[in-house]
């Protein structure tokens, strides 16, 4: 299956903002959540994203891209803004659509698991002339996640562990609709993580880490202790060593060296 997934705005559009939050920003996070989720823990899925930095790219690139890699489906992530009253969670499909039509069925089953973990109120389904809904080839659907105006809306949006929910709940949407296959462990539960440095200082350790996510690669920073103190980058762990292969080639193609472990 060939996810495209679409964080909305970027780089000088900022889309939405509030409460000192720029819906830009949410929205990468969430979407390099949901990559990160279904990669690691699926086997029959390829997702692409639309920018995984905060770069500036039309609808037009969007859907033409989409189109011409010949996605299944089209998912683009946003947040919303009102009059600062105005809360809660709301997705839509192309305003042509029925609501028997396959892209209706998806989205009412990622709706539904979505729905489960984000903590906000349901708005309700939709339709809308969106032109990522209208201009793209597949099914496609538009989630706008909590309103960025409204204090208690964004209260959540500040925490890492709401947007890590909305992203498993909309991982766990497509895996559901789509049928994808959870990823094998072997029988020891091996899971293979992708190291991108080793440093004695904790600072040049950082520095990697910020350039990792800058490239849209979601990273952290392990103090190791074998005898001296050293500070590992981990760029992931995959229970699929060829997932952890791919995140490997990724890493390389932006000039950083990276390896796989199973310490």
């Amino acid at each position: 299956m060939k996810l495209y997934l679409d964080p909305g705005h970027g780089g000088s559009d900022p889309g939405a903002q509030g409460n000192g939050l720029r819906e830009k920003d949410l929205n990468l996070d969430i979407a390099l959540k949901i990559r990160s989720i279904l990669e690691n823990n699926y086997e029959n899925i390829d997702v692409r994203m639309s920018r995984t930095s905060d770069v500036t790219k039309s609808l037009d690139q969007r859907t033409n891209e989409a189109n011409s890699w010949g996605a299944d489906f089209y998912l683009s992530i946003h947040t919303n803004s009102f009059n600062g009253s105005a809360r809660g969670y709301e997705d839509y499909i192309y305003i042509g659509l029925s609501d028997n039509s396959a892209t209706a069925r998806y989205r009412d089953i990622i709706h539904t698991e979505v729905m489960k973990l984000n903590q906000l109120s349901d708005r309700g389904k939709k339709k809308a002339d969106f032109h990522v809904l209208r201009e793209s080839a597949m099914d496609a659907m538009l989630s706008e996640n909590g309103f960025i105006d409204n204090t208690q809306d964004a209260a959540l949006m500040k925490l890492e562990s709401w947007r890590r929910n909305v992203a498993q709940g909309h991982a766990n949407g497509i895996a559901k609709a789509f049928n994808l296959t959870p990823t094998q462990k072997d029988e020891r539960g091996t899971l293979y993580k992708v190291i991108a440095g080793s440093f004695k200082s904790r600072e040049n350790a950082a520095e990697r880490e910020s350039f990792l996510q800058s490239k849209g690669i979601e990273s952290f920073v392990l103090k190791s202790i074998s005898g001296e103190t050293w500070y590992r980058v981990q760029a992931g762990a995959f229970s699929s060593r060829k997932n952890a292969e791919s995140r490997v080639r990724e890493i390389e193609g932006n000039g950083i060296d990276a390896f796989i472990t199973t310490d």
